[in-house]
């Protein structure tokens, strides 16, 4: 059996397929640089958040999948059916044998060892179909692995004395290298037999246990530490001594407050030395050490019911209660571009966050109430509605966590998936992709991106699908293809929900719609009432569009169309070869930091313009025009007319009836086909020459 380890330094970015023996043996016996221990030695100083160098040249294990490169991208060559599983956080090398020796009693065990940081411990496990084969696509390993991890962790859980820490079970998930000559391997390790499932799994039953808390402080006060606790309860204790004895300042008051409090202190189960230190330490109590200590271990020597009432009111205990709770049993966020609060379960099978909705509430609600809080549906809503709930921007999080860029053009990469035979095609989508991003992080927040690529060509050439793939797996609920431009306030919201419209068959878009789709193009923010609100908010855009169709002639701007680029996709779009997308849009991060232009200027438009040429409608009007007149040459007489004139001639001729409003049109038409016009008082003047 095979394996696959990484080498990322953050210089050299190397991938290694080796068999298990020989991983065993690299773990067993560590090299002459001693990466694991010098990691080990350096752990204790690192604060949380910061990088370690040290780690950073550990490599990689991923036990899951047999990985080859292809272009840059990672692809799956084979599965090996092994599920790992983690018990972090431990205390140290105790801990970490005592995990090992219930794992190692167990058939099921294929391989255990102390992680590279000696404070964890990972288990691998074997899994097999009934017939003792395994999954050969990628999509049936992805279903089968997370069964087989669901399964493993009911399986090993009962048996550890630790928590196994829950990870989402992907073919990618990893461990660093390390070193532990004692580490536990059997080849012949039994595997667990598990069918092809044929849909992730489900609701989850596992739970996590809720312990008993034997502390007074944090039963009184839950969800804080032991001095945030401390400091919560005596102040409150203060506040309800100086509520009942006054706030007068004479010696014999202060001695009977002192009493007042030391009796609170008691019953809100503030143990003795912390109340006497929290004492010495406020302002409005003598700073005599001896009265204080003397004075709180009478009180405390007399006193009956340590810890059974608080100082804190009903309200306060209840909000603690509740937020305990909501943070110990859930995460939360507010996603700001579906303007929805979206949750997942803590030390559950729910990896992914989901919208938050009644049914949800409720089960939030019942599940408090299991637990003794008094949680019912509007608490629950007041909650969420709240600054509890932090704010999440998908995009940006995305964005600002990419790796450094390794130098190649994948921008270019992805405009030549789409064969044609415009040489500036990838030079102009460059430019799109550039600003796409560039809006996303709200760089320029007067101007839109109001340029879109029109991938133009015949059916089953893959133009949608490869409009889809332009944004990466995580943000592809941010994508969309149906978009109503009737439907002006919706196709408005739609600017601050989606990252990238797609103008599906924009050869549908009628004539009456030209007018708003150029504005909504163009409008940077979006000034609208939300569904359900009262009042009018000014939105951030973040929404680019592209578009696809299957004619030709599809632009109608007689102003020339310098808001599209029009592309005749002349074969199949390659949208089969996997994608890198981190460093797609590590490509266009760097670019953009490095000030890189983003938007089109006068050249760039200009070549717009004349390349869009062949998509645009000629009208009836025009082709009437062209048979009936043509421009007149500068030293022809021809005849100076108004485009109404031009336009009557044109219906006497053709028996066909134009509106009246179809002159001012006309005369744009008239312009752009480049014949001579002057102003006078009457209007404007064409200059023409009449085909007989």
């Amino acid at each position: 059996m095979k394996i696959t380890q990484i080498r990322d330094d953050g210089k050299a970015n190397t991938l290694r397929t080796l068999k298990i023996e020989q991983l065993v043996e690299q773990m067993k016996t560590e090299t002459k640089a001693k990466l694991v221990s010098n990691m080990r030695e350096i752990l204790p100083f690192i604060l949380p958040g910061d990088k370690n160098e040290y780690v950073q040249k550990v490599p990689k294990i991923l036990p899951a999948a047999v990985f080859t490169r292809r272009d840059g991208v990672m692809m799956m060559t084979e599965y090996t059916g092994i599920v790992m599983l983690q018990v972090n956080s431990l205390s140290g090398r105790v801990e970490a044998d005592e995990v090992k020796e219930r794992v190692v009693e167990l058939p099921q065990t294929y391989l255990a060892f102390i992680g590279s940081s000696g404070k964890s411990v990972k288990i691998w496990v074997r899994f097999t179909y009934p017939n003792d084969k395994l999954p050969t696509t990628r999509e049936q390993a992805e279903l089968f692995h997370a069964s087989a991890y669901r399964l493993a962790v009911k399986f090993y859980q009962p048996q550890l004395p630790f928590n196994i820490e829950l990870k989402e079970p992907s073919l990618e998930q990893y461990c660093r290298l390390t070193f532990d000559p004692a580490l536990y391997f059997n080849p012949e390790a039994m595997p667990i037999y598990l069918k092809q499932p044929i849909a992730l799994p489900g609701e989850t039953t596992y739970r996590e246990r809720v312990q008993t808390e034997p502390s007074p402080l944090q039963r009184l006060a839950p969800g804080y530490d032991h001095y945030k606790a401390l400091s919560l309860l005596f102040e409150a204790a203060f506040a309800r001594a100086l509520e009942e004895q006054g706030k007068s300042g004479s010696d014999d008051d202060v001695q009977s407050l002192l009493i007042c409090l030391a009796g609170h202190c008691f019953r809100a189960g503030i143990p003795l030395e912390d109340t006497v230190r929290w004492t010495r330490a406020h302002y409005r109590l003598p700073d005599d050490d001896t009265l204080i200590r003397e004075t709180v271990k009478n009180v405390y020597d007399v006193g009956k019911g340590f810890g059974g009432k608080s100082s804190l009111l009903p309200e306060q205990l209840f909000v603690m209660q509740m937020d305990e709770f909501m943070k110990r049993r859930y995460e939360f966020r507010f996603n700001q571009l579906t303007n929805v609060v979206e949750y997942r379960e803590r030390n559950s099978f729910n990896f992914y966050f989901r919208p938050i909705d009644k049914r949800g509430m409720a089960s939030i609600a019942m599940n408090g109430l299991y637990e003794g809080i008094k949680l019912w549906d509007k608490d629950v809503v007041r909650y969420l509605s709240s600054d509890h709930v932090p704010v999440y921007q998908p995009v940006e999080e995305y964005l600002y966590d990419l790796p450094h860029w390794d130098g190649k053009d994948h921008i270019r990469d992805l405009a030549e998936r789409v064969p044609c035979d415009n040489p500036y095609w990838a030079q102009l989508f460059r430019r799109w992709f550039l600003g796409m991003v560039a809006h996303w992080r709200g760089l320029n927040k007067r101007y839109a991106n109001s340029t879109s690529p029109l991938l133009i060509g015949p059916q089953a050439y893959r133009k949608s699908t490869f409009c889809r793939l332009i944004l990466p797996p995580c943000l592809q609920a941010y994508y969309t293809d149906s978009i109503d431009f009737s439907r002006k306030r919706d196709a408005e919201l739609y600017l601050n929900r989606f990252l990238l419209i797609n103008m599906d068959e924009f050869d549908q878009i009628g004539m009456n719609q030209q007018a708003f789709l150029k504005h909504i193009l163009q409008k940077p923010v979006v000034n609208t009432r939300r569904p359900n609100a009262s009042a009018v908010e000014s939105l951030r855009r973040y929404a680019s569009f592209i578009g696809t169709s299957n004619h030709k002639d599809l632009l109608t701007d007689t102003s020339g169309s310098r808001r599209f680029i029009g592309v005749e996709v002349t074969g199949v779009i390659d949208v089969v070869r996997p994608i890198d997308y981190e460093q797609l849009y590590a490509q266009a991060m760097a670019a953009l930091r490095s000030n890189e232009r983003y938007w089109f200027d006068e050249e760039e438009e200009a070549l717009l313009k004349e390349a869009n040429r062949e998509f645009e409608q000629s009208p009836a009007i025009e082709q009437l025009f062209l048979v009936y007149f043509r421009a007149a040459q500068d030293d022809e007489e021809g005849e100076w007319l108004l485009a109404a004139d031009i336009l009557q001639r044109i219906q006497k001729e053709s028996r066909m009836r134009f509106s009246p409003g179809m002159v001012a049109h006309f005369g744009r038409i008239l312009q752009r086909l480049g014949v001579e016009s002057y102003r006078k008082t009457h209007g404007v003047y064409y200059h023409v020459v009449g085909i007989k």
